[in-house]
Formats: C-alpha cells, sequence, structure tokens
C-alpha cells in the first residue's frame, strides 16, 4: 500500500508534528508580553553547584557602605569605629569593647573636623572609617579634611580598608503538563491544535516567571531599595493620597545618590541574543490604575492638570520606545505593564495601593526564561498518543501529553538600585 500524507494527522507514517518550531514561534509572540525579564543580568547554574547563587560584591572605596576597621587617619592612628567623626578619649573603654568613651560627648571641640587639631593638644583621635577616607560625605569641609595628604617622609598613615560582602539567592523547580487525546488532533476542528497548545503553555510559563519576579522586585524595593511613599508618609499602612510631582523629583534625587545609572540595558531581538541601551531617564513600571495619575499629574510649578506629563509622541520615535511606554514625569520614563501586581487594601483605612517600581541597570540577577539562540533555559517534554506511550494506564496509547519546567532563581544585586512609591490611585 502506498504511504498516505492526508492532512498530515492521518498521515500512514505517524503524525507530523514539528514542535520545534512551534516552540520557537511561540517565544517570539511572547517576548512583547515580557517586561521585567529583559531587564535581568541572566546567570546560568552550571551543574552539580547545589541550588544557591551565591556572588561576592566589593563596596565602592568611597562609600559609606566600606564600613571597616582597617583604616589609619591622617596621623596614622587606629581607627575606632564610632557614631561621631571624631573623639578625644580619656581611655575607658566601653563595654562592647569596640569604641572608647568620650571624656565629654556635648562638647563641640571634641567634635572638631580637624584630626591635627586635637592631635596637637596630646589627645588620642579616631575618625569613624577613616578606612574609606570619607565615605559617601559631600561636606567641603569633611572631605578636605579627608583627603590622604603625604609628608615627604610618607610613613603609616591613610591605610584604607575593603569590605565584601557574599549575597545568595536560591533557585526552585517548577512546571505544569496538559494532556490531549489522538482524536483530539484528529477531529477537533482547529487543524493547529497543536501549535496553540504549545503556544499556551510558553505564554503560561512566561507569565508564571514574570509574577514570581515581579513580586521578588516589588518585595525588595521596599524592604532594601529607595522608597518613598506620598508626602511625609513613611509606611505602606499609612499611605492614603496619591504621590505628586514632588515625591517623584525626591525618588529621583535618592537613586541619584544611590548612583543608580540612568540608562537601561534590555534584551532585544527576535531571538533574544542581542542588547540596546534606553537613555534619557530611568524607567519606572506602573500598572493600568496608575494611568489616570501619571496623565493628570501637575508639574512643580502648578500651571495645570497634565502639565507634568510628557506623552511618548512628543519625545520618541519608534526606534527607541519601550514596550508599553506611555510617557514621561520628571526622570521617569512610564512603562504600564498590563499584569502589574498591586497590594489590595494594603494602605491607610484599608485601600488598595499601587507600585511605581524603577529598576535601575545592574540591579538583580536571576536564571533568566531566556535563549541564547541555541538553548532554552527551560526543559519541555512532549510525547504523542501511540503505542510507544501504550502502558498499563492506558493499555491503547490513545493519549499523550506536554510538559514543561524551568528553574526560578532571584538575587538583588544592588538592591539600592531598585525605587518604588507606593500610591493610591487617583
Amino acid at each position: 500500500m502506498a504511504l498516505t500524507y492526508g492532512t498530515g494527522s492521518n498521515s500512514t507514517i505517524g503524525a507530523q508534528a514539528r514542535t520545534d518550531f512551534y516552540y520557537k514561534k511561540a517565544l517570539i509572540a511572547v517576548r512583547d508580553k515580557q517586561y521585567f525579564m529583559p531587564l535581568a543580568d541572566v546567570r546560568a547554574m552550571p551543574k552539580h553547584h547545589g541550588k544557591t547563587i551565591k556572588q561576592d560584591v566589593y563596596q565602592p572605596l568611597l562609600d559609606d557602605l566600606n564600613n571597616n576597621d582597617q583604616g589609619l587617619d591622617a596621623a596614622g592612628l587606629i581607627v575606632l569605629k564610632d557614631k561621631y567623626s571624631s573623639w578625644k578619649i580619656d581611655g575607658t573603654q566601653t563595654s562592647g569593647g569596640t569604641g572608647w568613651t568620650a571624656a565629654s560627648s556635648t562638647t563641640a571641640g571634641y567634635y572638631a573636623t580637624s584630626a591635627n587639631a586635637l592631635a596637637a593638644t596630646g589627645a588620642v583621635v579616631a575618625l569613624k572609617n577613616s578606612g574609606n577616607l570619607y565615605g559617601s560625605a559631600k561636606d567641603i569641609g569633611v572631605i578636605a579634611d579627608r583627603l590622604p595628604a603625604l609628608t615627604e617622609n610618607g610613613g603609616r598613615v591613610n591605610r584604607v580598608g575593603m569590605t565584601r560582602t557574599q549575597i545568595t539567592g536560591s533557585i526552585v523547580k517548577q512546571g505544569f503538563f496538559t494532556e490531549y487525546t489522538q482524536e483530539s488532533l484528529d477531529f477537533d476542528s482547529d487543524s493547529e491544535l497543536m501549535s496553540h497548545i504549545t503556544e499556551e503553555m510558553v505564554q503560561g510559563a512566561t507569565e508564571l516567571t514574570e509574577a514570581a519576579l515581579q513580586v521578588d522586585l516589588v518585595n525588595t524595593a521596599t524592604s532594601s531599595g529607595t522608597v518613598k511613599y506620598p508626602g511625609a508618609v513613611t509606611t505602606k499602612a499609612t499611605v492614603a493620597a496619591t504621590v505628586d510631582y514632588e515625591d517623584f523629583m525626591q525618588l529621583s534625587i535618592a537613586l541619584d545618590n544611590a548612583k543608580c545609572p540612568k540608562q537601561t540595558k534590555i534584551i532585544s531581538g527576535s531571538r533574544m541574543t542581542d542588547t540596546k541601551t534606553v537613555n534619557g531617564g530611568r524607567v519606572m513600571y506602573i500598572g493600568p490604575d496608575l494611568i489616570p495619575l501619571v496623565r493628570k499629574m501637575t508639574d512643580i510649578s502648578g500651571t495645570g492638570v497634565g502639565s507634568g506629563f510628557n506623552s511618548v509622541e512628543k519625545y520618541a520615535d519608534a526606534a527607541n520606545i519601550l514596550n508599553g511606554e506611555i510617557g514621561s514625569v520628571d526622570q521617569f520614563r512610564i512603562v504600564v505593564v498590563p499584569e502589574m501586581l498591586y497590594s489590595a487594601k494594603g494602605g491607610a483605612a484599608s485601600v488598595d495601593i499601587y507600585p511605581m517600581l524603577v529598576v535601575g541597570d545592574g540591579s538583580f540577577t536571576t536564571i533568566g526564561f531566556q535563549t541564547d539562540g541555541k538553548t532554552v533555559k527551560f526543559t519541555t517534554t512532549h510525547k504523542k498518543p501511540g503505542k510507544e506511550i501504550a502502558d498499563l494506564n492506558d493499555p491503547y496509547g490513545e493519549k499523550g501529553f506536554y510538559s514543561i519546567k524551568w528553574y526560578y532563581g532571584f538575587m538583588a544585586l544592588r538592591p539600592e538600585r531598585l525605587g518604588i512609591m507606593w500610591t493610591k490611585a487617583a
């Protein structure tokens, strides 16, 4: 008997299913629906190294986060950490053994900014964190005093120290599956049924990964990042108003102080292998409920409703518009995420409050739902109906299944580069 191809599903040599083509088609389709995964610095977990991502982070030398006891000040004296910038010491050690008791903590002279001035009187001086010179200070007087000057003879002075912290993040395995029958392929009215099943599975995995990542980003930004609430409010539970233009400005200044870049690299392209850099401000992600709030935003001069909002068509062309971008407010480019999460009854008087999330470049890493063009970060298994799958549970081999699984992990690299404002909707 001659071989019969027919429609492909009734072929005498078996069903014709090109699932690899379906995978690629589905991946390209879901790219436009991803908002947070393209921002990640994706790291691949090698085999035989456990389920924990670890990374060492070295704090910048001139930063308060470089908190160490290795420094020597300008006079060559050992640094004793304490809450004051300088001390005159009476020689009595505190009970904790980590510092010294001041002769008088209320006398202005004992807080002199000049170590040499106190040393001239024979006092022992300890400058806070001389191991990072002047840390994050911006006071002209403090910086001038902490500059590492050297004499002709040099000497053991101006020693600095380095601080390294280790951050970790765990990974978990996730996955789901679906079943179908041979008759569903043979008689269903949709001739592209298998293609649609594949696309829906990949789409579902994408949404799950996006939701998990969004939860981690929002929680990390709220607990360890740069946080702003409306006006003088300081907690989520007391939010009862909407943010205004000044709140946007204050968040931007706080992110500037945290050295958060004003450019963002995102993964782009149909094969997800190339990146593009977004300039002109930081990207802020909001939910659809906050669109009226930003569109009605009044600028700092209060010149009228909507004066603080700059619509996207006024400043961008098709080449550099982000997926979902609607405009800008102050230093932020606003992107609307349809599936943006919120806190139900999380504000004052049980009102719903919504996050306005800023993700700075290099702020986090994850095992991403991505592809490098050759391999994918998730695994699919497809068993078609037939005698190969027949067993005691399905003696006739009438059922097939399709499963998908992946690993998900999150680790905040620079949480201070995550910014968030909690607000009530307009």
